[in-house]
């Protein structure tokens, strides 16, 4: 199987401003696919369009909406996945919604499991109850958002992904806790994690460092994108996941267990 190009976009996003968001990632993908050719998935921040807000009633959209449509939009002009979680409503309810757009325009969706009592996330959304794996160039990947990474039973990996995706607006103040965990959530799952933050400060006085990551399968850290906007790609080597394994398949001795 070959390599995956993925190209992390670590930037700051306006308050509740979902025209101007899009307008600025757009700008800063195509900057980056001048200089670096082609790439094959394109991960953005949670709550990309706005921010991460509480204020559903204004910020929602639905599954036809706005983004939806830049996002294949983007897709089809790239040749490559548009990744990243914006709030969606459906049916009356509200979610935190990771969107995987390919180029074929269909997209595919996980809504986050975890919501973040500390922030009230609970009060505004609906909490997601599947798992999603998505295939990309015989990639195996599994979305996740945010407070997800704190739960190493929802993202246990059963040999049922290659690539672990983690989509955040985690605070600087528990930049610490997030290095630590993504570096662990990698090596016990034995897989590649490549997690996107936002920078900057929103309305609520948060402030955001960044620190976006490719974490090999052996837990290394392999890229990290410091505190200032930035967009990177970065190749994940096939061959190294499937040599570690090979070489260190602790999952062949890991617990069995029923998710509820």
């Amino acid at each position: 199987m070959s390599d995956l190009r993925v190209t992390l976009v670590q930037s700051d996003l306006r308050w509740q401003d979902p025209v101007i968001n899009r307008n600025r990632l757009a700008a800063a993908i195509q900057a980056e696919l001048v200089e670096q050719g082609t790439t094959d998935l394109v991960v953005l921040p949670e709550m990309f369009t706005t921010g991460f807000t509480m204020d559903t009633t204004r910020s929602a959209e639905t599954m036809s909406g706005p983004t939806l449509y830049w996002m294949q939009e983007l897709a089809l002009a790239t040749s490559a996945v548009i990744c990243g979680s914006l709030i969606i409503e459906a049916d009356g309810l509200y979610y935190n919604r990771f969107l995987w757009m390919p180029p074929t325009g269909k997209p595919e969706y996980y809504d986050k499991r975890h919501l973040f009592r500390m922030a009230a996330e609970e009060q505004h959304y609906s909490a997601g109850d599947r798992l999603m794996t998505v295939q990309l160039k015989g990639w195996r990947v599994r979305p996740f958002i945010c407070y997800d990474l704190r739960f190493p039973v929802w993202c246990r990996n059963r040999d049922d992904y290659d690539l672990m995706l983690l989509v955040a607006s985690w605070p600087a103040d528990r930049r610490e806790i997030w290095q630590i965990l993504l570096q662990a959530r990698a090596a016990e799952n034995l897989s590649w994690l490549v997690a996107v933050n936002r920078v900057g400060q929103d309305a609520n006085g948060i402030e955001y460092s960044g620190d976006s990551a490719v974490i090999d399968p052996q837990g290394q850290t392999v890229f990290a994108g410091g505190k200032v906007e930035m967009t990177r790609t970065v190749t994940l080597s096939r061959i190294e996941l499937d040599r570690w394994r090979e070489l260190f398949p602790a999952h062949l001795d890991a617990d069995d267990f029923t998710l509820e």
